[in-house]
């Protein structure tokens, strides 16, 4: 099995260098050597047990600007990080302190700190659940401290940037510049932990993953090596689940609460808790500058432009957003599976040097007041993917493109909304449907569900992973079956695509389709796909389709996610399908293509088809579903698109 750090990995050490990997990417850069050291020594206390509202301590190091031995007199700004990935996880130790002590050399106080239940700290484990109340502790220990001149910057990535989210939603005292990566939960029902009403299941491979540090693993032998022992991807291969009965179940703190995310169907209190849920807080969120950062091929891309768009107008201080080509944290990297788009689309060789300097001028501006023109760039930068040749480069990757550009605002002003109709004979255009079409229909086995082919995934591994990819079946893909056709050629997958285009177009912004359904069945799910199909080449005979963005809709919430309703076999039904936001460019010959079945396993949970309760469910059916597409019923996708002068 290949190791996403490099270099063959065994399946029985995956966890603890996933562990490993997770703590780099939550580092700022590990080219902390691009900016120079500053004009202090540093010393660093380590293990500082700070002390939480209900008496738990959680375990913190403190990198203080110094001259010689000791720490410098006066106050200064702090910034802050809170990890569950331990902030002296082996291997990335000397990274994570190179860059602590470099922004400390320039007059900062830079604190790590481990998540309750993780790496030194105390206290029970429970994911997202208890940062926003201890990050608020944190920052109030620290503007308590003397070397603190009351200015807090909080920064992070991933897991990392959802403790941010969580403590700025609880209003932490002393928070004065924020720049959250890949993370933050706007919505974590509608993105992070679900999406549509579907359960994503890289919350149960990431705590397959994490477990290894869970306390009673780490500390044991024999339950390590049973941990090791355990068969995830035959654990997917087998479903349902059940509590007790789960890769988990040797770390019952973690089982529970995946179980408890998982059965949590409704968007009910459970999800509008502290930590998951900024909309319910923007409000008191606090009102500091703040940069979001995402990508196209990242779990919150969504998450990121919802918060963008309303805090940029709920608040004084400078909102602003950046949306990559990217995987999940892969900012310094030119392509996402197996998609390059170019030289010019990493974060450090556009936007900045390295995203220790990005973050560092952040905080040089809006900590210490600093003149450095951070407060004069644009409010939103975006790659819009596509213009590239469509060859096979060097490296094996399909050549796609692409360009970063600036624009004044999210959505794009500039979008015109198109609707494109579904028609009976599968193309998809922007002319109306014909009266008395007949509707396209499709059987949904649960036992053989659609595979995910890329997308917006990370913490997968080793079941599933993220990014780019031709539209077919292989090896590599969790489910896929040998020959290994197309994903078009499944009869579970109705393709509505437009004629080869004319001109260039721009698709940028969020993706909607409103579907007319039905099923012999009182539960189903719908999905869609939005992917750009390149002509044949010499490279790709057979073409290139590549998936850019998708979205899945549990039907028994397509009235309310408070409120589920199961359907009426034979019914028609009028549902919509949010998809992430995605910029593209399609250029002239190329097609736009719309996937429609009713899985996307493993990304998603599987819908047993029978409206049992969430993540309960014993048995599953066949379900036979349909897609209207006459004048009557009309079913569609809107496409914002953007033209150029």
């Amino acid at each position: 099995m290949p190791d996403v750090m490099g270099g063959p990995i065994n399946r029985r050490d995956l966890g603890v260098r996933f562990l490993q990997l997770a703590a780099f990417l939550a580092l700022p850069s590990a080219a902390a050597a691009a900016v120079d050291k500053g004009q202090f020594d540093v010393v660093v206390r380590r293990n500082v047990m700070v002390v939480m509202r209900d008496g738990v301590r959680l375990a913190t190091d403190i990198y203080l600007p110094a001259h010689g031995a000791e720490p410098a007199a006066g106050r200064f700004p702090v910034i802050l990080e809170r990890t569950p990935y331990g902030k002296s996880q082996d291997g990335v130790r000397h990274a994570s302190a190179a860059i602590a002590n470099m922004l400390a050399s320039h007059g900062y106080v830079v604190v790590h700190q481990d998540c309750r239940g993780r790496g030194g700290s105390e206290g029970e484990y429970v994911k997202y659940l208890s940062d926003g109340a201890d990050g608020y502790d944190c920052c109030a220990w620290l503007i308590a401290q003397p070397w603190c001149n009351g200015k807090i910057g909080a920064q992070g990535l991933s897991y990392g940037a959802h403790t941010v989210g969580a403590l700025a939603s609880a209003n932490a005292p002393g928070v004065s510049a924020l720049f959250i990566d890949s993370g933050g939960f706007s919505n974590a029902y509608q993105g992070g932990i679900r999406q549509g009403g579907a359960f994503e299941l890289k919350q149960a491979t990431w705590a397959y993953n994490a477990a290894f540090e869970a306390p009673e693993i780490r500390d044991d032998p024999a339950k390590t090596a049973a941990l090791k022992a355990v068969d995830i991807r035959d654990w997917f291969a087998r479903m349902p689940w059940s509590r007790g009965h789960s890769p988990l179940s040797l770390v019952p703190e973690y089982e529970d609460y995946v179980f408890d995310q998982w059965e949590a169907g409704d968007f009910n209190g459970f999800w509008k808790q502290l930590g998951i849920y900024a909309e319910g807080f923007y409000d008191q969120f606090s009102d500091a500058p703040m940069t979001w950062m995402s990508s196209w091929f990242d779990p919150y891309p969504r998450t990121a432009t919802d918060n963008y768009i309303a805090l940029s107008k709920a608040k004084r201080g400078p909102v602003r957003l950046i949306l990559g080509p990217w995987t999940h944290g892969d900012n310094n990297k030119t392509f996402a599976g197996d998609v390059d788009f170019g030289p010019g689309s990493t974060l450090f060789g556009n936007l900045a040097p390295d995203l220790t300097t990005m973050r560092k001028r952040w905080f040089d501006r809006y900590l210490k007041g600093e003149a450095n023109g951070v407060d004069k760039e644009p409010k939103v930068r975006i790659f819009v993917m596509g213009g590239g040749s469509g060859a096979k480069n060097a490296e094996g990757r399909m050549d796609h493109g692409g360009q970063w550009r600036a624009e004044a605002d999210w959505p794009l002003p500039a979008a015109r909304n198109a609707m494109f109709h579904l028609h009976g004979d599968g193309t998809l255009s922007e002319a109306a449907p014909a009266k008395g079409a007949k509707a396209r229909a499709f059987k949904y086995d649960p036992k053989h569900p659609v595979p995910t082919i890329g997308g917006t995934v990370t913490s997968g591994k080793p079941v599933m992973v993220g990014g780019a990819f031709d539209q077919r079946e292989g090896p590599d893909f969790f489910g896929s079956r040998a020959p290994y056709r197309p994903l078009a050629e499944r009869p579970d997958v109705l393709v509505f695509q437009t004629p080869a285009l004319d001109d260039d177009m721009e698709i940028t912004g969020p993706i909607e389709a409103d579907l007319w359904i039905a099923s012999d069945c009182p539960d189903t799910d719908f999905t869609i796909k939005l992917i750009d199909v390149y002509p044949p080449n010499e490279d790709y005979p057979e073409g290139f389709a590549m998936n850019l963005t998708d979205g899945i809709l549990r039907c028994r919430y397509r009235d309310s996610w408070e409120a589920p309703s199961l359907m009426t076999p034979g019914k028609a039904y009028k549902i919509k399908i949010a998809a992430f936001p995605t910029s593209n460019l399609f250029k002239r010959g190329h097609r736009i293509r719309l996937d429609i079945s009713s899985s996307n396993f493993p990304h998603f949970d599987l819908n047993p088809n029978t409206g049992d309760p969430e993540g309960k469910w014993t048995k599953s059916r066949v379900a036979t579903n349909k897609v209207f597409v006459d004048a009557a019923r009309a079913s569609s996708v809107t496409l914002p698109i953007i033209r150029r002068v």
